[in-house]
């Protein structure tokens, strides 16, 4: 079992995939993220920390984006979701979630957020 806490290297495979078909969400919310476009912070997207795998993580900020589809808002969904949220606050990230439409509906709002979000350098 690796000790490795970022991209392990086991889950590879599996990040490539998630970024290859990202959801239209995803893609949308990259297009603004990539490239150091909110206020120079540097976004990775399906990035891993132990053995889940972020929609999008500033390094910098220990800060994650998580855009939530309908199996989130399962039962089970729910459940993983929390466990996943507790395992990622006991190493200090930070989680913040949006609807899938979020992204769409309110596209401004959602960076708004993101950007209140970060702890370094605030104006």
């Amino acid at each position: 079992m690796s000790t490795q806490l970022y991209n392990k290297k086991e889950i590879e495979g599996f990040r490539k995939k998630l970024r290859t078909k990202s959801t239209y969400a995803e893609s949308v919310l990259w297009r603004s993220l990539k490239n150091r476009q909110v206020e120079g912070k540097k976004f990775r997207r399906q990035y891993s920390v132990g053995n889940y795998i972020l929609d999008f993580y500033c390094l910098e900020e220990k800060l994650a984006i998580e855009l939530d589809g309908a199996h989130h808002f399962t039962e089970e969904g729910i459940k993983h979701d929390q466990i996943r949220e507790e395992y990622l606050k006991s190493i200090d990230i930070r989680i913040i979630r949006f609807e899938n439409s979020a992204v769409f509906k309110f596209h401004e709002s959602v960076l708004n957020e993101i950007k209140n979000n970060f702890r370094i350098n605030k104006k």
